[in-house]
């Protein structure tokens, strides 16, 4: 064992340090503006402020929200398969090492047979009678290719980066599986501040219609005034069947997410009351180290640029060497001493003269994988300032919207009341009741609606934002070549 770790150790100083053919990887560059175009004016001023890393859905202070997250992360079953894609690249960079160091097989055999007589021999006399030989056989057999030119390092170095970026769609994952779960909760309680609205609007317009009723008995009112509450009431009872049947679908959703049958899973009616939380958003070129989709789509560009390596190692000749050895007998009890002993060592350099265009072709094709990653990469790029500029815009209008959208409930108010206390005096007609108190359940749902789609709206910034991750995490995540590996059985 020694001397196979010896022999390791030279082996690996000798060819770890050669060349390596095909281009060194450098990350290439992207337009990146100095600034965010909308600058919200939330945004703290202390740079070192940032995104709680890992549990980010802890800014918006719900309790029940981090119970439900922390389950997701547990028992969520795309989780799982990218936990399960991340252990595969792991065990393939591991299968890319073992490249780098000769493999050594050993065996036992043993076998006795019976020659027949007149089989001729090495001084060509035949034999005179029939003989029976027991043969034990220790054989030993060590192969090894060098890698001189880089071929094997290239592969490693392909390997290691495409698990890291297997690393980075593990964090991808996670981070779009708990936006999506915190989207679908924030999504849920508002669904439950607009069934309040709509069943406190019920319980309003069902005293209004006994009023009316009371009315039209005296002779005050019409039986057209009746009808109309009735008419508003049970189209807002309706309203309020159809936002229970979108509340129990988003109920499901968050159940599958967290990995629990929806059968078996419900959550308890909160009316939604948390305000947007404040999220530091850095400047356009934190998202190239924040997101991990970026970095996944970095890392696969590094890979493909080593693939190029590994396709020119091709044009040049393989260096083999072989060895073997070990010990023979007739008597087993014998087998092992210097007399037994055989061995033989030998080396092989091949190189292919013809190949009909294939090794151009395989580095042609290398190199167009590599310019689609690099591609890949910059859309990715663009494509994450242009989500974190739409969440920003977004929170913008409507925080405008929901300073606003406050002012009319307060006017469809004041003009309920109007309208009850002009038609108790029998200025107006009922139809002017009716108006406004349908004008009052519409702004106070729209003003709930604002209120979801800012929350909605902040998790869709975070999770453009990257959700406080940072690819520096990637560098610890790598498979390094060592000589316990080369002696592993």
């Amino acid at each position: 064992m020694s001397f196979l770790r010896l022999c390791s150790a030279a082996m690996l100083a000798l060819f770890l340090g050669g060349c390596a053919v095909g281009p060194n990887y450098h990350r290439p560059d992207v337009a990146t503006a100095p600034a965010w175009k909308e600058q919200p004016p939330w945004r703290p001023a202390d740079p070192k402020d940032s995104i709680a890393k890992g549990a980010w859905w802890t800014a918006f202070a719900d309790d029940e929200l981090s119970q439900y997250e922390a389950q997701a992360l547990r028992a969520n079953q795309t989780i799982e398969i990218a936990r399960n894609q991340l252990e595969q690249a792991r065990s393939s960079a591991r299968i890319s090492q073992s490249g780098l160091f000769p493999h050594l097989g050993a065996g036992i055999a043993a076998q006795r047979a019976r020659t027949s007589a007149g089989k001729p021999t090495t001084s060509g006399i035949p034999l005179a009678a029939p003989s029976t030989a027991n043969d034990f056989l220790v054989p030993f057999n060590l192969t090894w290719e060098a890698d001189v030119f880089g071929g094997v390092r290239r592969g490693v170095e392909s390997a290691n980066a495409a698990y890291q970026a297997s690393a980075a769609g593990l964090e991808n994952v996670r981070l779009v599986v708990t936006s999506e779960l915190a989207v679908d909760y924030f999504t849920l309680r508002e669904l439950d501040a607009e069934i309040a609205v709509v069943d406190s609007s019920v319980e309003y317009q069902s005293k209004s219609l006994q009023l009316v009723q009371n009315r039209h008995t005296g002779g005050i009112a019409s039986g057209l005034d009746v009808a109309q509450q009735e008419t508003l009431l049970n189209s807002t009872k309706t309203q309020a069947t159809l936002l229970r049947r979108q509340r129990a679908q988003f109920e499901h959703a968050i159940a599958a997410l967290v990995g629990v049958p929806a059968s078996a899973f419900s959550i308890p009616v909160k009316p939604l009351a948390l305000a947007p939380p404040k999220v530091p958003i850095g400047v356009p070129s934190d998202v190239l180290e924040r997101r991990p989709d970026v970095a996944q789509a970095e890392r696969q560009m590094a890979a493909q640029n080593a693939q190029i390596g590994v396709a020119k190692s091709a044009f040049y000749p393989g260096i083999s060497i072989s060895g073997g050895g070990g010990f023979e007998s007739s008597d087993i009890s014998k087998i092992i001493s210097a007399s037994t002993g055989f061995w033989a060592l030998g080396a092989n350099v091949a190189e292919a003269v013809l190949s009909g265009g294939r090794r151009r072709a395989q580095v042609d094709f290398a190199k167009s994988a590599y310019g689609a990653s690099v591609a890949n990469y910059r859309q990715t790029v663009l494509s994450s300032f242009q989500e974190v500029e739409d969440s920003l815009s977004g929170l913008r209008v409507l925080a405008q919207a929901a300073e606003s959208q406050q002012l009319a409930v307060d006017a469809s108010q004041r003009a309920l009341k109007i309208a009850n206390d002009r038609y108790t005096g029998g200025l107006v007609t009922y139809l002017d009741v009716i108006n406004a108190e349908q004008n009052l359940l519409d702004t106070q749902r729209l003003a709930t609606q604002i209120l979801g789609q800012r929350l909605v709206t902040s998790v869709s910034l975070v999770k453009a934002l990257g959700g406080g991750w940072d690819s520096s995490s990637l560098q610890a995540i790598r498979v390094k070549a060592t000589l316990q590996q080369a002696v592993q059985p």
